[in-house]
């Protein structure tokens, strides 16, 4: 028998770097994608929540950042619990209190350290105990790429075709090899398209999207191969590519949008430049303006002062693997 908390439960959760993107979906209320995507968890960028039902609240309550969100800003949040109190057979309310430690909503894929932080804690809280498996169908429900942070390191997210083969899986959640993301936060702000949006504008309108889906999965294969091998100029030159197509569909929906600015276009010419001058690095993007840059530990340090030059030093930092979900009773 399922018992919910007597207790808050906490949930840290870290967000992920797409290094082959999925954009798109064949169901939308179930987020199921259409191709399988794989991913880096990062150590610095994260989502700590906490969860608590209460037979006391008349109405979920959502305390982000430590603001109280209205009913309309907390919809997600509280469409997401619904379906975790029918899960659990439970009907109280619950108290959430989130802290976000990403850049909301800015392409730094603050949604999927988020869902699954309140996956954890809230499955938790209603007397849920869930395997990372079933977390990371949960957190799928919340946002796609949050079924990938339950887990460390690189991580892939299987496409399915329902509710229960449309997971995440580890490939290697502690690897070993010497590999580094320096993100450029150029814009903080929440974008004005969002990933929702742009997604579905690009499945509906873009004449180039069934090219993109086969030759994501193409992406896929390799860069799991790349893993394997610790090859970095493989697994960084098919990344850099399947962003740059993701980012192709944008310009040719329908209405043609982008989440480029000139900062982005300016960043990337500069990693351009530090691979003419020697330097094995390269960039990718996901649904925002912020840069990453997948590099080898060794030159991380050089190519944040690099860019710190032109960015500012609270706009460059340096980011390492990161570990899967943590939840604490």
């Amino acid at each position: 028998m399922m018992v919910i908390a007597d207790h808050p439960i906490t949930a840290k959760a870290h967000t992920n770097i797409a290094l082959v993107k999925y954009w798109g979906k064949l169901d939308n209320q179930l987020i199921i994608p259409q191709n399988d995507s794989l991913s880096l968890t990062l150590d610095e960028f994260y989502t700590q929540t906490t969860v608590q039902f209460l037979p006391e609240l008349s109405a979920d309550e959502v305390i982000f950042d430590n603001e109280r969100l209205s009913e309309s800003a907390s919809k997600r949040v509280r469409t997401f619990l619904d379906h975790v109190r029918q899960l659990a057979g439970i009907n109280f309310h619950a108290r959430v209190i989130t802290k976000n430690f990403v850049p909301t909503a800015a392409g730094l894929a603050s949604s999927a350290s988020g869902f699954a932080a309140l996956a954890g804690a809230a499955s938790r809280a209603a007397g849920l105990n869930l395997n990372r498996r079933d977390l990371s169908r949960l957190a799928r429900r919340g946002s796609g790429s949050a079924t990938r942070s339950i887990f460390g390191g690189f991580a892939a997210w299987q496409q399915g075709q329902d509710d229960a083969t449309s997971y995440a899986y580890p490939i290697d959640e502690q690897p070993t090899w010497d590999i580094a993301v320096v993100a450029l936060v150029l814009n903080a702000k929440q974008k004005k398209i969002s990933s929702r949006v742009g997604m579905r504008l690009a499945v509906e309108t873009s004449p180039f999207y069934s090219a993109w889906i086969k030759a994501s999965q193409a992406d896929f294969e390799t860069v799991k191969t790349a893993i394997q091998n610790e090859d970095f100029e493989l697994l960084g030159h098919t990344s850099e590519q399947n962003a740059m197509r993701m980012h192709a569909l944008t310009l040719s929906s329908d209405p043609n949008f982008t989440y480029f600015n000139a900062d982005s276009i300016q960043a990337m010419n500069m990693v351009k430049e530090l691979r003419l001058q020697g330097i094995s690095c390269y960039f990718t993007m996901d649904a925002g303006p912020n840069v990453k840059i997948i590099c080898q530990g060794a030159d991380a340090e050089r190519i944040r002062c690099y860019f710190q030059s032109s960015f500012g030093q609270d706009q460059v930092l340096v980011t390492r693997s990161g570990t899967g979900i943590s939840i604490s009773n």
